[in-house]
């Protein structure tokens, strides 16, 4: 007797996702919350209209499997059609500071610009002026284990 596939048995593959409206961009906030990296790995090409963050995510899609630990995955985020960057409380460059990814969120000022929040925890934030949302989240390594073996958790 055969069974159909489970979406559980699947294999494993690293992310490769885009954001183009707002309703996009929760999607990949919610799998960068939590993500941690140092100062350092920021990066605005103001040239290219391009803000990227080399950034080390849970990976909050394989939540709840039993197969292993928890895991982070080194991921690119990088926002295009970016026309400045504003922050507060965030050390620019500085290697020694490690930032935790809160969430990501779109306020439109006139369609279809505005500014992409990227808030931290500690009270720090960025503020990406854009043209438009047009945001890529990719894995670029393997996953590996978390360091502290577990998930983060937030209060209710």
């Amino acid at each position: 007797m055969t069974q159909d596939a489970r979406f559980e048995d699947g294999r494993e593959a690293p992310l490769n996702l885009g954001a183009l409206d707002a309703e996009d961009l929760k999607v990949i906030s919610s799998l960068c919350q939590d993500a941690v990296f140092p100062a350092s790995e920021m990066k605005w090409q103001r040239g290219q209209a391009r803000f990227a963050i080399l950034l080390n995510r849970i990976r909050w899609e394989d939540e709840g499997k039993t197969r292993h630990a928890p895991e982070r995955v080194q991921s690119v985020l990088m926002f295009e059609t970016v026309k400045g960057v504003a922050s507060q409380g965030v050390p620019k460059g500085d290697s020694d500071t490690i930032l935790s990814l809160l969430t990501i969120v779109f306020e439109e000022t006139e369609a279809p610009s505005g500014h992409i929040l990227l808030n931290f925890a500690g009270d720090g934030a960025l503020r990406l002026s854009v043209e438009a949302i047009e945001v890529t989240l990719k894995d670029v390594t393997k996953p590996y284990a978390a360091p502290s073996g577990k998930l983060p958790k937030h209060p209710d």
